[in-house]
């Protein structure tokens, strides 16, 4: 069982950068691809940013250009840097692990909100 956990969400101004970062304990970190997610009020959770297990990434078309995910295996810990934040980047922001269809966790979700 991988127990996941985010941090770094907080009030920033548009413009304005914030780093979130996602530790993980109970599971083998380095064979998961890790995602960040995000859930807008009155909307569907949406896809932000993946990255396996290798390192190759994937991005929302939204984000790409402003935020970046990073692993440190070392540190079983998942980053996103989030540059340039619009209003409509306000959201929840959840931690996914997932394994090859096998397995799948998540966070329970760290606030971001863009307004001036």
């Amino acid at each position: 069982q991988v127990q996941l956990v985010e941090s770094g969400g907080e009030l920033v101004q548009p413009g304005g950068s914030l780093r979130l970062s996602c530790a993980a304990s109970g599971g083998i970190f380095s064979i998961y691809t890790m995602g960040w997610y995000r859930q807008a009020p009155g909307k569907q959770r949406e896809l932000v940013a993946v990255i396996t297990s290798g390192g190759s990434t994937n991005y929302a078309d939204s984000v790409k250009g402003r935020f970046t995910i990073s692993r440190d295996n070392a540190k079983n810990t998942v980053y996103l840097q989030m540059n340039g934040l619009k209003p409509e980047d306000t959201a929840v922001y959840y931690c996914n692990a997932e394994y090859k269809g096998l397995s799948d966790y998540w966070g329970q979700g760290t606030q971001v909100t863009v307004s001036s």
